[in-house]
């Protein structure tokens, strides 16, 4: 396998207002609308010569937000901060910043969707 596998994610969404003013709070940025048919799709900002796998929140229909069996961890500064944003924006958190040893820290929180995401930090 070669470094970094996921190449692309997806945070189904029920509420797409709502969903975007909570990941643009919480992650203090802008997301974009990609032209797609059928699906509703708002992108993250991706750099293509980077590491890590853009992504995307996406609305579509058959496919509900919530209880998924996949956890995507978004790379933070201090994962507390934006766990502090997520319950300040509709969201909730399910764990506190905690140690994972050498490998850093990480918060487990709700979005405003139900989903359930990982914060990591290395401090």
């Amino acid at each position: 396998m070669k470094p970094n596998p996921v190449g692309w994610f997806e945070i189904y969404v029920e509420d797409m207002p709502r969903a975007k003013a909570f990941y643009e709070a919480v992650f203090d940025t802008q997301l974009e609308k990609l032209d797609t048919p059928g699906i509703e799709l708002l992108a993250f900002p991706m750099e293509k010569e980077t590491s890590g796998a853009p992504g995307a929140l996406v609305k579509m229909e058959g496919f509900s937000s919530g209880r998924n069996s996949v956890l995507i961890y978004f790379t933070c500064q201090d994962c507390a901060v934006e766990a502090a944003r997520a319950a300040a924006n509709g969201g909730s958190i399910h764990m506190e910043k905690f140690s994972i040893g050498p490998y850093g820290f990480i918060s487990l929180v709700f979005d405003s969707e139900g989903n359930m995401i990982g914060l990591h930090s290395l401090t």
